[in-house]
């Protein structure tokens, strides 16, 4: 198989948003409002103009006030994945890998928006997939147009696509923005405990199926008040035109 079918996504949303305080002080921070609409309603946007049907939510702080939100969507499929334990980006997909099933998803942040390019975004990423030679495949996004994202970059990317993290010296053109497609096979050899999907990132670059592919529309990373702030202005003067 090369072109993966994105029927069924994840969406990480379990997470205590401590950096966004004070506004997480009565909500989780998927239920925070960017331009009249929550960060978690943005995301199932997008997946739902994607074509995808079927997703899987993780949920721990301030579980049920978000899952008595996600219980008003009829238009996508949803399955909860409750941590009563905080397990991490890799412990909570691999909590959730019964509800995903076999073979390639996609998994998604959401304190992050994307806008599209010319095409849709998951679409392109979809058509990259390539099963024979992936484990893992990111939505980079270029450095130089990351607006208010400060740092030195998270990966390098060859003329194939093929991934690799930057040396601790090294300062990197692109970020991971979030948004990628795993395979339920970099699970097989995972921990049964709390874990980053960093080191499933490690495993997938040693084994050479780690890739990128380089977003071509925006990207705002909503995971402080300041970032919060700038994204709504973003999208409130985007749609006054």
């Amino acid at each position: 198989m090369s072109a993966a079918p994105l029927r069924c996504a994840m969406l990480l949303a379990a997470g205590k948003g401590e950096r966004m305080r004070p506004l997480t002080e009565d909500r989780p921070k998927p239920l925070i409002e960017v331009a009249g609409r929550t960060l978690i309603d943005h995301a199932l946007d997008r997946l739902v103009e994607a074509g995808i049907g079927r997703v899987v939510v993780n949920s721990h702080y301030r579980a049920d006030q978000l899952e008595a939100h996600l219980a008003g969507r009829d238009d996508i499929e949803i399955a909860i994945s409750r941590e009563e334990t905080l397990l991490d980006t890799g412990g909570g997909v691999r909590n959730a890998l019964a509800l995903l099933g076999e073979g390639p998803f996609l998994v998604a942040n959401t304190d992050i928006l994307w806008l599209d390019g010319p095409e849709n975004t998951l679409a392109r990423l979809a058509a990259a997939w390539r099963d024979e030679a992936m484990d893992a495949l990111l939505l980079m996004h270029e450095m130089v147009r990351a607006g208010q994202f400060e740092g030195k970059g998270d990966f390098m990317l060859d003329a194939a696509g093929i991934a690799r993290r930057r040396a601790w010296y090294e300062v990197a053109p692109f970020l991971f923005s979030g948004v990628q497609i795993l395979h339920s096979r970099l699970f097989e050899a995972a921990p049964e405990a709390v874990f980053s999907l960093n080191r499933l990132f490690d495993d997938a670059e040693q084994a050479a199926r780690f890739h990128g592919m380089v977003h071509d529309g925006l990207w705002l990373h909503v995971g402080t008040p300041e970032g919060l702030a700038v994204a709504d202005a973003f999208l409130r003067e985007g749609r006054g035109g």
